[in-house]
């Protein structure tokens, strides 16, 4: 059975689109706890759904059952009024590639019309940090309250970061991309992405931005960035809201 971690627009609030989660290698639902609530304080409804799970039968039948939790967690978000959308999906690590691969698809599920993606952090398929769980820590994030969600959480599997990316998910980054608005997520401090495919990815997909999260580790979700991060996300949201026009333009700075 699918499990969720919802988190809830205010009371009173009317919800502005529905946003589903999905995390990275060796993440839990818990470690969105802290993205969710910034969301839903905006009025989104946020659904985090579990890390995908590759099994031996091979990426085809890991993404049908991928696209197929991903259907049942957007359907089961339905409240009084259907599902609101913009329905929109992020993720993060091999989340943000599972999407990817997801939605270079011809098809997808009944049910399943995400209108936007959020990926954060896609890692490089020979991207691994060979070392201790400090290690690993570094490679994933500078900021003190995520390490302590991380190191805390017992559901977390770790040294999963060096379990290798199955060539075949991480090609997705490079394949044609949807034809959906995408936001591409990276932290200039990640040491498990390729930068230089990433901005392949965002002049080649057709409707795509990529934007650089100065200083950020891997879970550049969560790092000590993640209040301009979450900042940037709604951004997106609201953009997307907008027809793609932007809410706001700079007509002039003087930074």
């Amino acid at each position: 059975m699918t499990e969720y971690t919802d988190h809830h627009a205010p009371h009173g609030l009317r919800v502005r689109g529905t946003v589903v989660v999905v995390p990275g290698r060796g993440e839990t639902r818990a470690t969105y706890t802290r993205f969710g609530r910034r969301l839903a304080a905006d009025a989104y409804r946020v659904r985090v759904v579990d890390a995908p799970d590759p099994r031996p039968d091979g990426l085809d039948g890991a993404l049908d059952r991928f696209a197929a939790g991903l259907a049942d967690a957007v359907a089961d978000a339905a409240g009084d009024d259907g599902v609101v959308a913009p329905v929109v999906l992020v993720g993060a690590d091999t989340g943000a590639l599972a999407i990817a691969a997801l939605l270079g698809r011809a098809a997808l599920p009944s049910g399943l019309a995400p209108a936007a993606a959020v990926l954060a952090g896609p890692p490089a398929a020979t991207a691994a940090t060979n070392g201790t769980w400090d290690d690993e820590l570094d490679a994933r994030t500078a900021c003190p309250t995520h390490r302590g969600t991380l190191t805390d959480d017992t559901g977390v599997r770790r040294g999963t970061l060096d379990t290798p990316v199955p060539p075949a998910l991480a090609a997705g980054i490079g394949h044609t991309g949807p034809d959906l608005p995408v936001l591409l997520l990276v932290g200039d401090a990640d040491p498990l992405a390729d930068r230089a495919a990433l901005r392949r990815t965002a002049t080649t997909w057709p409707r795509t931005r990529l934007s650089v999260v100065r200083g950020a580790h891997h879970d550049v979700l969560n790092d000590l960035q993640h209040r301009s991060v979450a900042a940037e996300v709604v951004t997106f949201l609201e953009t997307l809201r907008n027809a793609l026009v932007p809410v706001v333009a700079v007509e002039s700075s003087a930074w």
